[in-house]
């Protein structure tokens, strides 16, 4: 019914042929050593380093992002402006800036003390002693993520329709039932998504922490191939790794937004690739 759509899918189908014969076929990527490489023992520590990295500070992001949210959403103006100014300058710097200032901060703060505001320390560390490498990136990306994620919370809240919330105090509702009845809920249909993408961002950009000498998943390989120069294998090993644990966490966002979305527009939603599979198997069964 339409050719010009499929003659655009034929066009398309036939390059992606050709690019991916061309990867296979192509020696340079060295296929047997990406292989060889690809579950090797220090491949897999940095992997697991990059997935806790991923997870600590995603979480620890999204602690302090609703307490900045909350700041953002309150009629006080001092907590305005201080949520505002955090949200703005982390938002505003490259992550990899960010990253290299916690790393030398040891040069503004030699020490680092305890004690009572404008008074006396009662415990003094140095600085470089306390805060190495892991808890720099720890440190780094948590500020960095609590800055987007306070804002992907308070645009969630903020998506919430205001006449429910008026409809709920008018009946007496407490508020932690508003919140966990109403807001919640609903907010999560806006939040979900915009989430599953920042997870997804996190876990990649966890990679920048190869150049603190942290080993993740991108230096555990960087470290194979200045030893060994096999530049691209190695890089393949990490780009493999990549796609699957994102793939998997993109399957995972899908199915998180279906089970948020069933309370608004379930019925409109698309069959998931399983339903669509079992309709394609009835479909060929009747026909045989």
């Amino acid at each position: 019914r339409k050719p010009g759509q499929w003659v655009a899918a034929a066009v398309a189908l036939l390059l992606a042929a050709m690019a991916v014969t061309s990867v296979i076929r192509n020696r340079a990527f060295q296929w047997s050593v990406v292989a060889e490489w690809f579950t090797a023992r220090s491949v897999l520590n940095g992997l697991t380093l990059t997935l806790w990295l991923t997870g600590v500070t995603l979480a620890l992001g999204f602690v302090l992002g609703t307490v900045l949210a909350t700041m953002r959403l309150s009629t006080n103006p001092v907590l305005r402006t201080l949520s505002w100014g955090y949200i703005w300058i982390f938002r505003s710097t490259p992550p990899l800036v960010q990253l290299l200032f916690f790393f030398n901060i040891g040069a503004l703060y030699p020490t680092l003390g305890l004690g009572i505001p404008f008074g006396p320390e009662f415990i003094t560390v140095k600085t470089v002693n306390l805060i190495g490498p892991t808890l720099t990136a720890v440190i780094g990306l948590t500020l960095l993520e609590t800055a987007y994620a306070a804002e992907v919370i308070r645009g969630g809240i903020l998506s919430v329709d205001r006449g429910q919330l008026e409809a709920a105090a008018a009946l007496g509702l407490s508020r932690r039932r508003v919140l966990l009845r109403i807001i919640v809920p609903q907010a999560m249909r806006s939040i979900v998504p915009t989430a599953g993408n920042m997870l997804i961002g996190a876990l990649k950009g966890t990679s920048i922490v190869s150049v603190l000498a942290v080993s993740d998943l991108l230096y555990s390989v960087q470290l194979v191939y200045l030893q060994s120069y096999r530049v691209i294998p190695m890089l393949m090993v990490a780009t493999i790794w990549y796609l699957v644990v994102t793939t998997v966490l993109s399957v995972g966002q899908y199915y998180v937004e279906r089970h948020f979305a069933k309370g608004a527009d379930r019925a409109g939603l698309p069959p998931t690739p399983l339903q669509r599979a079992r309709v394609t198997l009835r479909r060929v069964v009747s026909g045989a």
